[in-house]
C-alpha cells in the first residue's frame, strides 16, 4: 500500500511521528511473517520544499509522486485555540493540499485526515454531505466552518465511503491502525499489542475500554484459513466452518471489521499476493493466475488494470 503522508508547515509533531511508526511497525511485523505479507509504503510529501513541525523540526519532504498514491493521509496540525487553527486555514498551502488531495481523489486515492487535519481534509470539499469526526474540542469551528459535513465527535474513526477521518491526538494511531486492518487485521491487532494501545472507539468522557478494537479473533482466523488456500476455489461455507461460525455471522464480522464482503476480501488478498509474484519472480502471468486462484492469465490482468490501474509490464517494471 503506497500511502502519501501530507505535511503541512507547523504539523503536530506527535501526530506526525506516531502516525508514521505504526506504519512502519506493521511493516516490520508483515516482513518477519513473510515474503509475501502487505507493506505499508509511507512518504511524507508537501506542497512546499520546506517543511518544519509545531516544535520546530525540519520535515524531510518529498514532492508529490506523479501517480496517484493508493492513500493520502493529513496529520493534525499544531493549534490548540480555534483561532490560531482559522488564521492557520486562510494560508496558502493549505488551499494547494486541498487541490491536491483533491486531484488524487479523482484518481482514486482514498483520503484520510486526523486530528485538525481533518479541516484540511474538509477544505477539500470532500467530506460534504459525509459523515466525519474531527478533534473534539474543535468541533463547534468545525461546524462554523463546514456545516455541510455531519459531524459527529463523539466517535474516534469514521469511515464514510472511504473517506476517513480521525478524532484528537492520538488518533493517529487509531487511523494508521485502521488502514493496516483493511489489509490485514491480524497484523493491526499485532501492531497493537506491540505499541499497547487500547481502544479507543469513543472520544465521549467516561469510556472504560473493555479490549482492543482492532482485535477480532473470528476474523483473524478466517484471514488465516484465506492465506492459505489462495489458490483454492472460495467457499463461504468452507470458510465459516474454518472460523468456527455461521456464514451469515462471518460476512457479518468480516464487513464489520474489514468493510467489506469475505469474497471481497479475498479478492484484494489474490491481488496482493500476485503483485508480490510478479515483482520478485520470473513466473509467467499464467502460473501466478493459477498460484492466486484465477484460470488464466487474461482474467488476472484485467483484474490488475481494474483494481490498480496497473499492467502486468509496468508492475514488473516498478
Amino acid at each position: 500500500m503506497q500511502i502519501a503522508v501530507l505535511a503541512l508547515e507547523g504539523a503536530f509533531d506527535v501526530g506526525l511521528a506516531s502516525l508514521l511508526d505504526t506504519l512502519s511497525i506493521a511493516s516490520d511485523l508483515s516482513r518477519a511473517r513473510g515474503a509475501d505479507g502487505p507493506r505499508f509504503d509511507a512518504r511524507i510529501v508537501g506542497v512546499r520544499r520546506r517543511v518544519t513541525t509545531h516544535q520546530g523540526l525540519r520535515v524531510p519532504v518529498s514532492s508529490p509522486p506523479r501517480s496517484a498514491p493508493d492513500v493520502v493521509v493529513v496529520p493534525g496540525l499544531g493549534c490548540t485555540v480555534p483561532d490560531a487553527l482559522r488564521e492557520r486555514l486562510e494560508r496558502r498551502d493549505v488551499a494547494d493540499a486541498a487541490a491536491l488531495i483533491r486531484r488524487w481523489s479523482e484518481q482514486g486515492t482514498r483520503v484520510s485526515a486526523a486530528c485538525t487535519g481533518t479541516f484540511v481534509l474538509a477544505r477539500s470539499g470532500l467530506l460534504d454531505g459525509q459523515r466525519a469526526t474531527t478533534t473534539w474540542w474543535m468541533a463547534p469551528l468545525f461546524r462554523e466552518l463546514f456545516p455541510r459535513v455531519e459531524l459527529d465527535e463523539s466517535q474516534m474513526v469514521v469511515d464514510s465511503r472511504g473517506r476517513v477521518t480521525a478524532g484528537a491526538a492520538f488518533a493517529h494511531v487509531d487511523l494508521a491502525l485502521w488502514w493496516i486492518r483493511r489489509k490485514s487485521p491480524t497484523l493491526a491487532a499485532q501492531a497493537a499489542r506491540h505499541l499497547v494501545v487500547d481502544a479507543r472507539p469513543s472520544q465521549a468522557p467516561f469510556v472504560i475500554p473493555d479490549q482492543l478494537t482492532h482485535e477480532d479473533p473470528l476474523v483473524e482466523r478466517f484471514e488465516g484459513w484465506a492465506r492459505r488456500r489462495l489458490a483454492d476455489r472460495f467457499s463461504l461455507a468452507a470458510a465459516a466452518r474454518a472460523a468456527g461460525t455461521s456464514e451469515r455471522t462471518l460476512s457479518r464480522r468480516v464487513r464489520t471489521v474489514l468493510g467489506r464482503t469475505p469474497l471481497g476480501y479475498v479478492q484484494d488478498l489474490r491481488i496482493e499476493r500476485a503483485v508480490h509474484l510478479l515483482k520478485t519472480t520470473s513466473q509467467d502471468v499464467e502460473a501466478i493466475a493459477r498460484a492466486v486462484g484465477y484460470g488464466d492469465g487474461v482474467t488476472l490482468r484485467t483484474l490488475l488494470r481494474r483494481k490498480l490501474g496497473r499492467g502486468v509490464r509496468e508492475l514488473r517494471a516498478r
